[in-house]
This record gives C-alpha cells, structure tokens and sequence, in this order.
C-alpha cells in the first residue's frame, strides 16, 4: 500500500489519541479568542488622568478655576495637589498630565507631560477641547454618532491574527516537536527500515498538520462568528488559499529546525527562537506599522507577516486572489526553501 498514505493515517489515529495535543490544537486558540474577545470587544469610553497644582504662582483659586473650565467633561478624572505629589505621580504614570495654572487667564498654563506616552497626546487634546468649549459657550457642540460595526473592532483585527499563530505553532511544534520526540525514542530508526521513502516520511507530516489545521480554524471561524459576529467578508476560497499556504510554509519550517536536533530541550529553544520574534513584530496583536521605517522590509519578508496581513485583506478587508499575490510568494518561498533543506538535511538518527 501507498507509504505515503499508510503513514498520514498513522499520524491521524497517532494524534487523536492523545488528549493533550487534541486541546492544545482546538481547545486552546477557542480559549485564548475568549479570553481576549471578552477582554477587548467592547471597551469603555477612555478616561484621561488630570493633576493641577495648587502650589503654582496662581495658588489654590487659579487651580479650582482650571478645574471649573475642565468639569464639565465627564472623561476627565481631575486631582489637586503640589509639585512633588504632581511630579511623582506622572513619574509613576498615575496621571497623564499635570498644569501648572498661571496667575491670571491672561498668561497660558504650563503643561508638564511625556510626549512619548499615547495617553499624554490624547489627554492634552481633551482637556484644551474642553477649557475651548468653557470659554466659548455659544459654540455649537458636534452632533455625535456612534459606529459599532463588525470589522473594525479589535475582536476583528485579534482572530485573523491567532489564525496565523495557530498556522505557525501548529508546524513548529506539530511538526518539529513530533519529528524530535520520534528520533529521541528511536522510531525513527524502526521507519528507516521500512520501504519508504524519506520524502514520503517528510510529506505525511506535514499532510496530517495541514488536516489539522483546517480542522482547527474551521472551528474558531465557527466560534467567532457565533460569540463575536465575525464574517468572512471576502473571497472564500482564496482565504482557504491562505491557510494552506501558511500551514505549508511553517510546516516546511518546522521540518528545517527539526532535521538535525537531538533533544527536546534543543528543538524546544529553536522553535521559541523562530516563534518569538515573529509574535512581537508580525502584526497578531497590534499591527506591524508600528515599528520603525527602517525595519519595515525584514517585518514584511517574515512568513507570519505575509500571513497574517493576507488573512485580514481577506477575511476583514474583502479581498480576493489579487491580494495575495506578495503574501503566496512569501510564503512560497520560506516553505520550498525550508522544505528542501530539510529533505537535504535530514537525519534518522
């Protein structure tokens, strides 16, 4: 019988006997979208943190008349105290803003903030719209509508994400891990002895891991749309495109960490080497903009990089095969070149 064929199904019957991979292959992403789905899919109106001094030239009646002209907005969250209680409470990020209120309306306010600090910008533009609008009563006050639909809230921009994360542990560790563990208790050298070939070894491995990924992001697509109203909102079979070639490509890669590792505790340290910076700078839970012009090449050539932003041009943006032209040949490349060192490379024993 096929070899090929004969060992994908030894690697099903293999899997699904045991417990603990099943939850940490299914169990665990639905857990983890809980977690975070709950935690960011409907966030409160932001509060900024306010400190005025009442030790300034203005003394304490300047203080209360800066705190009158903020009042009335109900995001401010408003303390009094002196400069050392101020200081080392925007030190300690117990506050986003401290004002100094000057002795009279005349003579502007000294605002003491740490521009590095999102919440610093945010809290500056509040509080001037807010004092604007005490000052000028008879201005007209925007008529305010609120949006709360499905594709632009974290919820959206979160699951496509774990999708791909899903895709790269699932060939890391389902692929190199498994390939490992083989060769530590020796049966890859009762498979060396049958009438296979290695290529046929290498296939089934990855063959049975791509089964189980469909599996998995089938039953959180199902999850998402069911708890948090996800929809995939382009091209279904280009988004099945995607995640096959994202499960390909970090199952080719976790054949290239595996090929020559002897221990666990060795695979375990080159797969949380490959992993870890592509969970920081690929884009699952903030996006990739973020960092510097500079490194934007190397973050766009990165496989969960490519992976990720063709999930979500398919899945929140619409798109269909013309997006993923520049994530397939990504993805084509790291998974063919890995693959074929790892068949190259690859040891038995």
């Amino acid at each position: 019988m096929n070899p090929l064929w004969q060992l994908t199904l030894a690697r099903f019957r293999g899997f699904y006997r045991e417990p603990a991979a099943v939850f940490w292959v299914y169990g665990f992403p639905l857990g983890l979208a809980v977690i975070l789905g709950l935690a960011f899919q409907n966030r409160p109106v932001e509060h900024v943190r306010v400190d005025i001094r009442t030790d300034g030239p203005g003394g304490s009646s300047a203080a209360e008349r800066v705190r009158k002209e903020m009042s009335a907005d109900s995001r401010i969250d408003i303390t009094l105290g002196d400069e050392a209680t101020t200081h080392n409470r925007l030190r300690t990020s117990k506050t986003d803003l401290v004002i100094t209120p000057a002795t009279d309306p005349g003579v502007a306010d000294e605002y003491l903030l740490d521009p590095t600090r999102p919440e610093a910008a945010l809290t500056r533009s509040v509080v001037e719209n807010a004092r604007l609008r005490r000052q000028l009563p008879n201005a007209l006050t925007p008529v305010e509508r609120i949006i709360d639909e499905p594709g632009g809230r974290y919820i959206d921009f979160l699951i496509p994400g774990l999708i791909g994360t899903g895709l790269m542990g699932g060939g890391l560790w389902g692929v190199g891990f498994v390939t490992v563990d083989m060769r530590v208790r020796k049966l890859l050298k009762r498979f060396l002895a049958t009438p296979m070939r290695r290529s046929d070894f290498l296939l089934s491995l990855m063959f049975s891991r791509l089964a189980f990924t469909l599996v998995d992001v089938a039953l959180l697509l199902t999850f998402a749309y069911l708890v948090f109203d996800i929809r995939l909102r382009g091209n279904p079979l280009a988004f099945i495109a995607v995640v096959v070639m994202g499960g390909a490509c970090f199952s080719g890669v976790g054949l290239l960490v595996a090929c020559r590792a002897k221990t666990i505790e060795t695979v375990s340290g080159l797969m949380n080497a490959v992993m870890l910076p592509m969970y920081l700078v690929s884009g699952v839970f903030f996006s990739s903009d973020r960092f510097p012009s500079e490194v934007q090449p190397v973050i766009q050539a990165l496989p969960l990089t490519a992976l990720n932003n063709g999930l979500r041009a398919v899945m929140n943006d619409g798109a269909g095969w013309d997006a993923l032209a520049y994530p397939a040949l990504v993805l084509g490349i790291w998974g063919t070149l890995c693959f074929s060192l790892a068949l190259r490379l690859f040891r038995w024993r």
